[in-house]
């Protein structure tokens, strides 16, 4: 399966420890196209349909996802952990999501 940046994929998170997202849910692949398809690991921002409106998550609606981009809960995943591909983020939601990266982890 092609992965593509910006695309929302349904991931197996499991096993997790301690604070970080459990489950398999729908998250937005962060990692350039480039890197998706040579490397075997694809960097992931998991999605959760309830947050408090913190300023490293992003409020979208789609077909089935309905809820947050987790900015402050990216990890790396290998695509075997990939279920499928949901859908992708509209223009002005992948606008608002390099805005935040930027402010979070390059200023």
């Amino acid at each position: 399966m092609e992965l593509k940046q910006y695309q929302i994929v349904l991931v197996n998170l499991d096993p997790t420890i301690g604070s970080e997202m459990k489950k398999t849910r729908p998250c937005v692949i962060i990692s350039p196209n480039e890197m998706n398809r040579y490397l075997q690991t694809i960097v992931i921002a998991p999605m959760t349909s309830s947050s408090k409106p913190y300023p490293t998550r992003i409020a979208i609606r789609h077909k089935i996802t309905k809820g947050w981009i987790v900015l402050d809960q990216i990890r790396t995943v290998d695509r075997q952990r990939i279920v499928k591909i949901v859908d992708n983020l509209a223009d002005k939601e992948i606008l608002l999501v390099k805005k935040i990266l930027q402010e979070t982890y390059v200023d």
